[in-house]
């Protein structure tokens, strides 16, 4: 067990930036214990109102995403809130921005800037499109930028429009390459000369390091890609079938001696033992009529007599779960996926951050706290301001929430 000690302890940052995939940066950073000093307009990031909100008005969502983190409001469009921040990141280590490209170098706050008082700061950036090239101005959000490094186009049915995931996936993967970005940095800078250095991460490149071998393909054959329904292109059978009970199961018994239990247990030892589905490349020649056994098989049974045959044959399968479906799970539950926060007295889970470390795990501290909750420790403790100042501050409307 832990000693309480985390990888990233003593390792301050400053996010800025708003909505998801910055502040998804930080909420990594600081779980796994960085000290997050998150600057908010005086109103507050805009995502503690989005979605459903508990009684105070506040997002479930925000209570997740603002976890550990210090919440000091500063109006960066202000003189006086610029040169606050430069401030604070004069004393830390990381800054992570998700702002458009070229914003914070017009508030005299770009790398450049930055690194003359701080030579050791690493400086995260994210943006739809990159801090640089022809689309760089473009606004990126993930909706957008999903569909423009490929993912759009191979998602859905053939035929049919391409279906969005019901997430913000562009933001939340740029958010994991950035916390990535970050940790490779901080590795780079405790070396003999090293120093800091900046992370450029774009949501289009997110997604299209997801890619797999689409470039290479279509590089030496001219192949594309193209969406395939609930089946992945070029491996067989894995795929999505519907039991009598009307639940689903996904099955994927691409092995090759996984194929041969599945179709034993299906009832088809006539394919299991089929030379000419002996391998995935034959098996991709005959798909349809594999699916079409698998579907036949899974219809005439309930979704749970299918996982519990296949379970015992020790082929891949699952049922598609929802949210409701997670928290009932014992699995879940036993991986320490959910942790327990409280908000004003009342008990509210929240998905635990990825990955487990066996020696130094991440932990919740504390929820996402009320806008300006660390005004007066941050501004006071760290900038050394004065009662009299900070005053002044709300009074201008440079900070705001609480003093």
């Amino acid at each position: 067990m832990s000693d309480g000690q985390r990888p990233l302890e003593g390792i301050r940052v400053i996010e800025m930036g708003q909505l998801l995939a910055g502040p998804f940066t930080g909420t990594i950073l600081s779980y796994f214990g960085a000290e997050v000093i998150k600057i908010e307009p005086p109103g507050g990031d805009p995502i503690r109102g989005w979605r459903l909100l508990d009684e105070e008005g506040t997002s479930f969502w925000w209570r997740s995403l603002g976890r550990n983190k210090k919440s000091v409001t500063l109006d960066l469009k202000s003189g006086r809130g610029q040169q606050l921040a430069r401030d604070l990141v004069k004393t830390a280590d990381v800054v992570v921005e998700n702002f458009r490209p070229g914003l914070l170098e017009s508030w005299g706050m770009g790398p450049e800037e930055l690194k003359s008082d701080n030579p050791g700061l690493i400086y995260a950036r994210i943006s739809g499109y990159g801090q640089y090239g022809p689309y760089a101005d473009k606004p990126g959000y993930a909706s957008v930028t999903e569909a423009f490094g490929g993912f759009r186009y191979i998602n859905g049915e053939p035929g049919k429009p391409p279906i969005r995931t019901n997430i913000s996936l562009g933001d939340t993967l740029a958010a994991i390459h950035a916390a990535l970005g970050v940790a490779l940095a901080i590795i780079q800078r405790s070396k003999p000369g090293g120093s800091g250095q900046v992370i450029d991460v774009a949501l289009y490149e997110s997604i299209y390091n997801l890619m797999e071998a689409m470039v290479p393909e279509y590089d030496a054959t001219g192949a594309i890609r193209e969406p395939s329904g609930t089946t992945v292109t070029g491996i067989v059978p894995t795929n999505t079938y519907l039991c009598d009970d009307g639940k689903h199961v996904v099955i994927g018994g691409n092995g090759d001696s996984i194929f041969r239990r599945l179709m034993n247990v299906a009832g088809r030892s006539d394919m299991a033992e089929n030379p000419e589905m002996a391998d995935n490349a034959g098996r991709v020649v005959h798909q349809q009529a594999i699916d079409r056994a698998l579907a036949d098989w899974c219809a005439a049974h309930s979704s749970t007599h299918v996982i519990a045959m296949l379970e015992e044959a020790r082929v891949p399968v699952g049922p598609i779960y929802s949210v409701a479906d997670m928290m009932q799970d014992e699995h879940y539950t036993a991986r320490g996926m959910f942790e327990r926060v409280e908000i004003n007295g009342e008990p509210l889970k929240i998905p635990a951050i990825l990955p487990k470390l066996s020696e130094t795990p991440g932990r919740t501290d504390w929820p996402g706290g009320e806008v300006g909750s660390h005004n007066e420790e941050v501004l006071k403790g760290i900038l050394a301001l004065g009662d009299d100042e900070l005053e002044d501050l709300a009074a201008m409307g440079v900070i705001g929430g609480q003093a």
